[in-house]
């Protein structure tokens, strides 16, 4: 996918919740010999990777979500990826946000990569509902609590389906 992205000179922004992910993601940027700024909460000085990544030093970006989710602008990105889902929406709509800034003068394409049958699948599922309920609420149509229920915790941890009686 990067390849593709890469050759149409995207300039990407990817986000995930876990620096592990990232850890291994840099890993395999390495191997292929792609440049690459980084950002995660143990990042001392974040203008460097900001400055590389909006002069076009850097075409991909890799930033925590948490410690990159706000208060950047990044008007040089075109594409948004989100790695990993986080069970909030508005946190990741917080982080796409970073290339939607005044300024932004491209479109902007987000890529969620989220395997079918999988606790990413049913985190994005979750999200939607708490979408809806924000919306519903914001409207004055319904009010509800804001915190997650146990029966989305057991739903995220329910066993997956046995792939052969889903065939």
């Amino acid at each position: 996918m990067l390849e593709e992205l890469f050759a149409e000179g995207r300039k990407i922004l990817l986000f995930s919740q876990f620096t592990s992910m990232l850890s291994l993601i840099e890993d395999e940027l390495k191997r292929r010999h792609i440049d690459y700024a980084l950002l995660t909460g143990q990042t001392r000085d974040r203008r460097t990777p900001v400055r590389d990544f909006q002069s076009g030093k850097r075409q991909i970006f890799l930033i925590s979500l948490k410690a990159g989710g706000v208060g950047l602008n990044l008007t040089e990105a075109d594409t948004v990826i989100h790695y990993d889902p986080w069970w909030n929406p508005a946190t990741e709509n917080q982080a796409t946000d970073r290339a939607y800034r005044i300024g932004q003068e491209k479109p902007v394409f987000v890529y969620k990569l989220i395997a079918r049958g999988t606790v990413e699948e049913k985190i994005q599922h979750l999200q939607q509902e708490k979408s809806d309920l924000a919306a519903g609420v914001l409207d004055g149509r319904k009010a509800g609590d804001w915190q997650l229920q146990n029966d989305d915790i057991e739903a995220l941890f329910a066993p997956l389906p046995d792939k052969k009686s889903t065939r």
